[in-house]
Formats: structure tokens, sequence, C-alpha cells
């Protein structure tokens, strides 16, 4: 039985040691997506593309419903021109972070942006491209407020 127990308690601490290093892992990951998610937000609340450009991969989709009920999509080269005669003009609103969900080399992100007149929930999805965390999809639904 003596000799049990050293064996015992090395499974225990290599176990709570994974279990530790499982969460550090996604703790670092969810630092290192919520960063490129604060880049996007810096872009709309100072309407610089720059940092778009910087978070979302170059071939990522914004899909939205059309006021006819059909799908709406947008290119980002469509999406950047819309930022083109207020770069640098600092939008009124808060923009949060409410949810964040990462696992392995993906992630989900809800954002609700809060404007005087409009309210825009963007439901953004990230892959980790060659150790770099990005933008690669978002879709988005607004309401008038």
């Amino acid at each position: 039985m003596r000799t049990l127990r050293p064996v015992v308690f090395f499974l225990i601490l290599s176990s709570s040691l994974l279990v530790l290093d499982e969460a550090w892992a996604s703790d670092t990951s969810a630092n290192q997506v919520r960063a490129v998610v604060e880049t996007y937000l810096h872009g709309l609340r100072f309407n610089d593309v720059r940092n778009f450009q910087s978070a979302f991969w170059p071939g990522a989709k914004l899909l939205f419903v059309e006021s006819n009920g059909t799908l709406g999509q947008l290119s980002q080269a469509e999406w950047y021109k819309m930022f083109a005669g207020s770069a640098g003009k600092e939008e009124p609103g808060t923009l949060e972070i409410v949810s964040l969900d990462t696992t392995g080399d993906a992630a989900s992100v809800k954002v609700i942006e809060t404007y005087p007149k409009s309210i825009y929930v963007d439901y953004l999805n990230l892959l980790r491209i060659k150790g770099e965390w990005r933008i690669v999809n978002k879709i988005y639904t607004s309401s008038s407020r």
C-alpha cells in the first residue's frame, strides 16, 4: 500500500498540472482574441479602416439580413468605403464585448454597439491562423433606438 501512495500522488499532481496548463492556454487565447476585438472596436470608435484591416482576415465577409428578409453580404472593400467620409472622427456611443468563447484555434465573440440612434449586435468568428487570431466572419443585426 505504501508503494501506491507515491504513484497516486504523482497521478493527482500530473492531472492537476494538465488542468492548470489548459486553463492558462485558454486564458492566453482569450486575451489574444480580446486584443483583436479591441482593435476592431477602436476602428469602429474612430472610423479607422487600418484597425479593421489589422483585425479582419482579408477574405472575411460581413453578413446580415436585408430589410426584405434576404441575406445581405458585404466584402471588406465595400464595408471600408462606408467609413471613408468619417475617417478619424470619433463616434459617440458605447462598444462592449459581452461574451467571448475560445476552443482550440476557434473563437466567438458577441459585441454590442450602442449609438445615439441605433444599436448593433455583432457576432464575430475568429480563427488562429499560423499563430495569429483574425476575424474571419461577422454577422450582425441592427435596430433603431
